[in-house]
């Protein structure tokens, strides 16, 4: 896959995913009143006072800059963070609307890599023609005092330890990898790993938005991303523009639904994606049914398991690298040929092309240096809601609802969903619905066949806000703006530059 389609598969849909690092993150703390009103606090106004410096970023058309927020809201006299913006102005023709904020999902996604390296030039012409492109690289991501937790021989050995232990032994070495994942962050990046939170960095894009001279925020969020834009709705609805929240999350769910809802949503990604297979000639899972797809892909785990495969790499192909890569693909259907061809590589002994895979999902670079998108990730999802699982006990007895779910990957989703259990921050948020009272329309996007976002999130995030109006994608993949889908796109064009929503109940094929 090339480097844009990339950025727009992967760094949108990662941090959704219950594999290995973290699920999604949900919840967040409630809005102060201070909040919620027009003017910005008086023990703010040095933030929203700051005049920004814009500078050339060394990307042809673009313009950077550093904004500051306080460290932590509750006591802003304790210290600033300092925040990454980019943006592209609008091109023209046609009066300019004012700014639109983007942002990719995770959590970790870099706002800006994904602004730079698709948005503010895969975004529809007419849209960028009248919108200033903008975004900032949320607290603790990329370059905005990014999170540290791992070495990166320290991440190779994370990424390859047994996700589906079979003994006590696997057991206890899989709880230990989570507990130095987390000390690492700590040790690293104890001051930053408090503060965070979703709602901090909603807060942090009130700040930009003011800094930009716009009196609405007007924004697209992906995946991870609309929970971020529907916490902005909820702390700001007066403020709150023209909000696109696609590949919807639901934030009245507690972290074990969550991750027990993307198995269920993998399983069904994962039966389109067999469909398809056993009607192509190069199939590797058989030619029969879904099935026996599933039992073909199954052994190729438990093969793996017990003999890791060479990769041309110093690393092998284990069960967990591997079970990371066949979940990458899921997000785009796009990817399965290129899956279909690694799943027949590693059952011919090569494991490189599901490495490949597995690679971009976890962000890691040829040197063998990981972004800090997995570090990100899990920093904002255990923060945001407490643990599914805080001990093996509690995973065990949960695994036949995981294993119902998905016979192929709930075991390993399962085990997954241990690793805020030894997070060392105790989480400021809680599962609760949000209904943005007061707020102008916001089109909430859900894909039918949405591994990641399984697509009832959007009709419930729909439901609960009072002003949501939700567009259907019947369909696979990891959301749906810019995928391909006229109806799609025309709808979400039509409101980001009219302002007109889409009919409640709209469906695209």
């Amino acid at each position: 896959m090339d480097t844009r389609r990339l950025l727009r598969t992967f760094a949108i849909g990662l941090g959704t995913a219950g594999l290995l690092v973290s699920g999604c993150s949900s919840g967040g703390s409630a809005p102060s009143a201070s909040a919620t009103g027009s003017a910005a606090p008086e023990e703010l106004e040095p933030y929203y006072g700051q005049k920004l410096k814009w500078r050339d970023c060394g990307v042809e058309g673009f313009q950077c800059t550093t904004m500051k927020a306080p460290l932590d809201y509750a006591k802003p006299d304790d210290g600033d963070v300092k925040l990454s913006v980019s943006r592209k102005k609008a091109t023209g023709p046609g009066k300019r609307i004012g700014s639109l904020l983007v942002n990719p999902g995770g959590p970790g996604g870099s706002a800006v890599d994904y602004l730079q390296g698709y948005a503010a030039i895969g975004y529809p012409a007419p849209v960028r023609a009248r919108y200033d492109m903008v975004s900032i690289d949320p607290r603790g991501v990329a370059r905005s005092e990014p999170v540290e937790c791992l070495t990166g021989k320290e991440m190779d050995a994370y990424t390859q330890v047994d996700q589906t232990p079979d003994d006590k032994g696997e057991i206890a070495e899989l709880n230990k990898s989570y507990a130095k994942f987390a000390d690492g962050c700590e040790k690293r990046s104890g001051t930053i790993l408090p503060h965070v939170s979703t709602v901090e960095t909603a807060r942090d894009m009130d700040v930009l938005r003011s800094l930009l001279g716009d009196d609405k925020l007007h924004y697209v969020g992906a995946s991870y991303g609309t929970f971020l834009g529907a916490t902005y709705a909820e702390l700001f609805p007066a403020r709150a523009g023209r909000l696109v929240l696609d590949g919807a999350m639901d934030p009245s769910l507690p972290a074990i639904d969550i991750n027990r809802d993307q198995t269920a949503g993998f399983e069904a990604a994962f039966q389109s994606f067999a469909a398809d297979c056993v009607k192509q000639t190069d199939c590797p899972l058989g030619r029969t049914s879904t099935a026996d797809a599933a039992t073909a892909l199954t052994k190729l785990f438990g093969d793996l398991d017990s003999e890791p495969v060479p990769t041309g790499d110093t690393r092998q192909l284990t069960e967990s690298l591997a079970t990371t890569g066949v979940i990458a693909a899921m997000y785009d259907e796009a990817a399965w040929p290129q899956l279909r061809e690694a799943v027949a590589a590693a059952q011919r002994g090569d494991g490189s092309g599901l490495l490949t895979l597995a690679d971009s999902y976890y962000d890691r670079g040829p040197t063998g240096k990981y972004a800090n998108l997995m570090f990100a990730n899990a920093a904002v999802n255990c923060l945001d809601l407490a643990p599914a699982f805080t001990g093996p006990a509690e995973v065990e007895k949960a695994l036949p609802e995981f294993e119902k779910a998905s016979p192929v990957f709930g075991r390993g989703f399962a085990w997954a969903a241990l690793n805020c259990g030894s997070w060392p921050v105790e989480a400021t948020g809680t599962p609760h619905r949000t209904e943005a009272e007061s707020a102008a329309p916001i089109v909430v996007v859900g894909t039918t066949r949405d591994p990641a976002t399984p697509y009832k999130w959007a009709e419930s995030l729909a439901d609960q806000l009072s002003s949501g109006t939700l567009l259907t994608y019947e369909g696979d993949g990891h959301t749906a703006y810019g995928r391909g889908s006229d109806c799609i796109d025309t709808a979400i064009n039509t409101y980001l530059l009219e302002g007109t929503p889409p009919k409640n109940g709209k469906k695209c094929t």
